[in-house]
């Protein structure tokens, strides 16, 4: 019987298995999908929070909204009336003025303060700047409503702590002294307020990008009989303006839009000393069951935000544009 001889493999043959078939373009195009699907809900969720009240505040100013709407529906349109009361009202201008100087004097103090801080925090040596950036968190970290109520305790005008110790080192006139039923007064702990539990972000961002600066360039400027202002004015400032521009305007939605502290100290007052556009729009619907002219309110408070702040964007990269 003959031998059967199995084919034999020729030298160099590629044994390897065949290959997979071929991913069709339909799989790859759920797979470059599938990142966005997955945050999709995420998405639309904050899109329906966000933008739902801001539409159904704005439908809201163009109808006559009071009590009896708010129980029986049937809400009538009126145009713009409830503008045209707002803009011929003079109060409402006054708000519009304090809201302002109310926001230009916190950020100014908030983006100086923090600055100097993220400064000391790069000199410092390594336990100082953990233990101050911890005090920072901390600060941070304390909710609105808990602060606020700490600094009634400390502004009382006969248990208070603040008080006490003005006393105690020769202020006399401050023996009872009641902070909160004097307009200046109450706009000026509101101010400090504001501050302290504004820094700490501002500062640990600003010393984070103080942190991406090469050490040579300050070597450089010293070795050349650069000051300390002239080190900040040449190379920290030029290098770190976006991100004082970014700080800056979101400090300046933050204390324009800031509410709760000025309500839970004071409901706005004394005399509406403390009344910003939140609170006044608030105090309208709230007090008045104007729902209507409250909108409008929060409507125009959200345009004069857009405006200065597109203003603030668009001065930016016109200079960030002028620098390259």
């Amino acid at each position: 019987m003959p031998t059967v001889h199995a084919p034999t493999r020729e030298a160099g043959a590629d044994h390897r298995p065949a290959t997979p078939p071929v991913i069709r373009a339909g799989g790859r195009r759920i797979s470059r999908a599938w990142p966005y699907l997955l945050i999709a809900p995420a998405v639309a969720g904050g899109v329906f929070l966000l933008l739902y009240p801001l539409l159904r505040a704005a439908l809201i100013s163009f109808q006559h909204f009071r009590m009896g709407e708010l129980i029986r529906g049937g809400a009538a349109f009126i145009g713009l009336d409830n503008y045209r009361e707002l803009l011929a009202a003079g109060e409402f201008w006054a708000v519009v003025l304090r809201t302002f100087v109310w926001t230009a004097i916190n950020v100014v103090l908030i983006v100086g303060i923090s600055t100097g801080i993220a400064l000391m925090l790069v000199r410092l040596g390594r336990r100082m700047r953990t233990a101050l950036m911890s005090v920072l968190a901390l600060v941070w970290a304390t909710p609105i409503i808990a602060a606020t109520t700490v600094f009634q305790w400390l502004f009382q005008s006969r248990l208070g702590i603040v008080n006490w110790l003005l006393v105690r080192v020769g202020f006399d006139s401050f023996e009872g002294y009641s902070w909160f039923a004097n307009g200046t007064a109450m706009f000026g702990v509101l101010v400090v307020l504001v501050v302290w539990q504004s820094v700490p972000f501002a500062a640990l961002t600003l010393y984070a990008g103080l942190t991406t600066i090469p050490v040579e360039l300050y070597e450089s400027a010293r070795l050349d009989g650069a000051g300390g202002w002239q080190v900040f004015r040449q190379i920290t400032f030029p290098i770190l303006r976006p991100m004082f521009a970014l700080i800056t305007s979101l400090e300046v939605i933050w204390v324009f839009k800031c509410f709760p502290q000025i309500w839970v100290l004071g409901q706005g007052g004394p005399d509406g000393a403390t009344t910003t556009l939140p609170v006044y729009a608030f105090k309208i619907a709230r007090a008045l069951h104007r729902y209507d002219l409250g909108s409008a309110v929060a409507i125009l408070t959200v345009v004069i935000l857009t405006v200065a702040l597109v203003g603030n964007l668009r001065r930016m990269l016109k200079q960030e544009g002028a620098d390259t």
